[in-house]
């Protein structure tokens, strides 16, 4: 599919942890034309892996995803968005801990920011969650795409430890869940 011209794409832009693992997830989706992984909400120019590891850059690890109107809704990300992650943990998902891997949507037009905060105070009243959503609702700025090697991480790099006992679990959960929204292989 053409990217470029096509007035039904669209832009979210979601940090839930680790990109590789949110990454892998979005790839799946009916409708999803393109997924980067980068850098979002910090306050340094042009960070690199390292420096955002570091957790002084304010950047989450995000996930920018394109996708199709006629075929994936926002409400249907947000959807995917809240399975793909632990909503509940403050600046960490599992092991990998700082602000780099906080919860956060990056809304990029009042609708986005509307339906974020509208399905986060609804999925918090739901009782789904024993612990608080902590997911930070907040203004796309800046999109900084990450280095190449992390870029389409898992489908090159499966057979990786952190890939087959941490990536490969969620993923699997996420098919199943997604089942009727997963593009045709």
């Amino acid at each position: 599919m053409e990217v470029k011209n096509n007035t039904n794409l669209q832009t979210a832009t979601f940090g839930g942890g680790c990109f590789w693992c949110t990454e892998a997830q979005f790839q799946y989706l009916d409708g999803v034309v393109k997924v980067e992984s980068g850098y979002s909400g910090g306050n340094v120019p042009n960070p690199t892996y390292e420096e955002v590891c570091e957790g002084n850059t304010g950047h989450a690890e995000v996930i920018q995803v394109t996708y199709d109107t006629t075929k994936i809704t926002y409400d249907e990300l947000l959807e995917a968005f809240w399975i793909s992650h632990d909503p509940t943990q403050l600046n960490r998902q599992g092991n990998d801990v700082g602000t780099q891997y906080r919860s956060v949507i990056f809304y990029h037009n009042e609708e986005q920011k509307e339906k974020a905060e509208y399905y986060k105070n609804k999925l918090q009243h739901s009782g789904a969650y024993e612990k608080p959503i902590v997911t930070e609702i907040a203004p796309f700025t800046r999109f900084y795409k990450a280095e190449d090697y992390h870029q389409n991480y898992y489908n090159q790099n499966g057979s990786q430890p952190y890939c087959y006992f941490v990536i490969k679990p969620k993923l699997e959960k996420f098919k199943k869940v997604f089942k009727d929204h997963l593009k045709k292989q």
